[in-house]
């Protein structure tokens, strides 16, 4: 144990809030998880020890990914997203079907649901910064830098979006965020933002589930007009967290997670809020921020181009994830399947999440370390 803490590397802070976050979500898994445990006829420890697993497994990733330079993700993304977009087809077309929505392949053998959004968003990023990167030379070339990144950008979205429209419109989000910072013209941004409206509209109206996603937007721009069984998820996390308030109900005091679909996992955020109370919610977005803070600092000294356009992309992609559940939690946005980053149960999730940290510690690693010549290592601007 000695000899793995004396060879982790990187932002110190950053792993504390790792750790910070993989507390708050064994605490909040084991509150919010009795009725899970009901309907599959298991114990709250049973579902309890696989979330650790899954926890732990993380970390480990977490540790591997660090300890890997980040230049060799520089080449890993091309793989990633040859790999990704077969994937996105075939769980589009012939995914397992999970609440209306097909996002998952089912695993054989080991018997977990693998959403393959997750191995999206971490492909998309860093095959974007690797492009911007090593294109900053003709950064203003439609043929050479705009087309092969708007394609990339425009087809992920479209493939993800009509199982998983808030994932698609976050990634998109962060997406943009990178062509700013990587010196992509205003003009050919507009270009992909036009693309991506017009796509968004097609999903909206001519995709599948579209009456759902219409139904969340209408019950929530107005709740007073709609049917009990539309508000139901939003009505009970309000209850929630009206019912937290300064300091809670205490650990496993929570009366809600028998009613709040997906409390566990969605809804995690309002189970918090009721256990631990107002002081609870405001620490674990204090947790966040402070996240995006430090990852801020890394993107500020990276020495590479591409260093510092993964580790934005990549804590960006987080946070916004953080503050889009917890936003759609207090009723400031409507119902969506977004987790919270780390703290949510969910298997695969979990480790990507895991490996995206890994990542921003590698980043980190490298600035804080002497500067070593890598064998074959990949040019970056």
């Amino acid at each position: 144990m000695h000899r793995i803490l004396s060879n982790t590397k990187g932002d110190r802070w950053i792993w504390l809030i790792v750790i910070l976050l993989s507390v708050i979500s064994l605490l909040a898994v084991y509150s919010s998880t009795g009725t899970l445990a009901y309907k599959r006829g298991v114990g709250v420890e049973s579902i309890l020890m696989k979330h650790l697993a899954m926890v732990v497994g993380g970390i480990a990733l977490m540790y591997i990914s660090h300890k890997l330079d980040y230049r060799y993700y520089a080449g890993i993304s091309k793989i990633m997203m040859i790999v990704t977009i077969p994937l996105l087809l075939y769980t589009l077309l012939f995914g397992a079907r999970i609440n209306e929505a097909s996002r998952w392949i089912n695993i054989p053998v080991i018997g977990l649901s693998f959403q393959t959004s997750d191995l999206a968003k971490l492909a998309l990023i860093t095959y974007l910064a690797r492009t911007l990167s090593r294109k900053q030379e003709n950064i203003k070339d439609v043929k050479e830098s705009f087309l092969p990144i708007m394609g990339a950008v425009c087809l992920v979205f479209v493939l993800i979006a009509p199982a998983n429209l808030s994932t698609a419109l976050m990634l998109f989000g962060v997406s943009i965020l990178l062509l700013i910072i990587g010196r992509i013209s205003i003009k050919q941004i507009s270009m992909v933002c036009v693309a991506g409206f017009i796509l968004l509209m097609a999903v909206l109206f001519l995709g599948p589930r579209r009456e759902t996603r219409i139904s969340r937007v209408k019950t929530f721009l107005h709740p007073e007009l709609a049917k009990p069984d539309k508000s139901f998820q939003s009505d009970h996390a309000k209850i929630a967290i009206a019912s937290g308030g300064i300091f809670g109900k205490g650990p496993g005091n929570s009366t809600e997670r028998n009613y709040l679909p997906e409390s566990y996992s969605d809804e995690i955020y309002a189970i918090i809020i009721e256990e631990y109370g107002l002081i609870g919610g405001l620490a674990l977005i204090g947790i966040y921020l402070f996240l995006l803070y430090r990852c801020i600092k890394i993107v500020t000294k990276a020495p590479k181009a591409f260093g510092a356009l993964l580790a934005c992309g990549l804590s960006f992609s987080l946070t916004i994830q953080a503050f889009a559940n917890m936003a759609v939690a207090v009723g400031l946005g409507p119902v969506t399947g977004v987790p919270l980053p780390f703290v949510s149960m969910g298997g695969t999730s979990i480790l990507f999440t895991s490996v995206a940290f890994g990542i921003i510690l590698s980043v980190s690693r490298d600035i804080e370390e002497p500067k070593k010549v890598v064998v074959g290592e990949i040019r970056t601007a």
